[in-house]
């Protein structure tokens, strides 16, 4: 019982307000440029994807149920058509900073 009491203590630190904590918009831009733009339009200036199989970030961000624990908790678990991309949580926060930019 200890254990979920840590578990919910940490992911409720992760946050205030919904936004991440130490996240890096700048950051989050550059590292999304560099991994994940092969896939995803990451940038209101990227005209397109090489492929339409990844959704936009901008997609992602406007979604109402996409918030920092699910993004965090997605960005830290395989996925099938995802490649296998080792992020640390400084870098998650990053991303998750970046991404949640785009709903303005």
């Amino acid at each position: 019982m200890r254990w979920l009491a840590t578990f919910f203590l940490v992911m409720w630190s992760t946050t205030v307000s919904g936004q991440p904590l130490h996240g890096s918009v700048a950051d989050g831009l550059e590292l999304a440029l560099r991994l994940c733009s092969d896939c995803h339009v990451v940038s209101p200036r990227q005209a397109r994807a090489p492929t339409d199989a990844a959704p936009p970030f901008t997609e992602r961000a406007r979604d109402p149920a996409v918030t920092p624990l699910r993004l965090r908790a997605f960005l830290q678990m395989p996925h099938a058509r995802m490649p296998s991309i080792a992020l640390t949580r400084s870098e998650i926060d990053d991303l998750i900073a970046y991404i949640l930019s785009l709903r303005n």
